[in-house]
């Protein structure tokens, strides 16, 4: 046989062998792996189970159920008040509705203005983001009373109640940039600043959200029990 036939099989027999070698390294570093993994879950569900009976935390979660319960009850009080949506209000029920809610934001507007009309748009957007305020509004040509008693001059005015108290006002849009087309997050921001209304944080959506599918699991559970009773 040629020498270099001889050497050149030798050689890659070597080659050969040190891959298998490699290979066989490989694999039992991923066997390791896998055993290394596989304890390392058994100990995380050993964890979790503590967790899951910690009287701690069941503390915590039984406080935010009801810290979110008592928020349902407060948001259906606010709701049978008005609230959660942007009304027209008449004169005879003007005082009724400022003192009957904590914060309330009422627009004195006139049918035909343009700009009464924008404020409306940014108003009625607002009123269901933020429950915990009162939003209403009042034709100012039927108001003549509180026209005068509240010394409203331009439209549109929006006043600020605080406990039935006129605290502030946006006169015209002065406050917004003086244009038209300033934006709902503009007005909000600006209401915000006022203190009349709340910044909205992700845990409060997050309520919204637990609220919300509380009452579909609490109507589901009536409508599943109005069928029952009815067989």
């Amino acid at each position: 046989m040629d020498p270099n036939t001889v050497k050149s099989t030798l050689s890659n027999l070597a080659f050969g062998n040190v891959m298998a070698a490699a290979a066989r390294d490989y694999q039992k570093e991923l066997l390791a792996q896998e055993k290394t993994q596989g304890s390392s879950s058994v100990h995380e569900e050993v964890d979790l189970d503590e967790l899951m009976d910690d009287p701690e935390l069941e503390k915590l979660h039984a406080d935010r159920i009801a810290a979110l319960k008592k928020e349902a009850e407060k948001r259906e009080e606010w709701k049978k008040k008005g609230h959660g949506e942007f009304r027209e209000v008449t004169e005879g029920d003007f005082l009724g509705e400022v003192t009957g809610s904590e914060k309330v934001i009422c627009h004195f507007y006139h049918r035909e203005f343009y700009r009464c009309k924008i404020m409306d748009k940014h108003l009625k957007s607002l009123a269901p983001m933020h429950i915990d305020t009162k939003f209403i509004k009042l034709d100012a040509e039927n108001a003549p009373f509180f026209v005068t008693k509240l010394a409203i001059k331009t439209l549109p005015c929006v006043l600020l109640f605080r406990q039935g108290v006129a605290v502030d006002r946006l006169v015209g849009f002065q406050d917004v940039g003086g244009k038209d087309d300033f934006t709902t997050r503009t007005l909000e921001a600006l209401l915000i600043k006022k203190g009349i209304i709340e910044e909205k944080k992700a845990e409060d959506d997050e309520d919204d959200e637990y609220i919300d599918s509380t009452r579909r699991v609490v109507r589901s559970s009536t409508i599943a029990g109005s069928d029952s009773d009815s067989e």
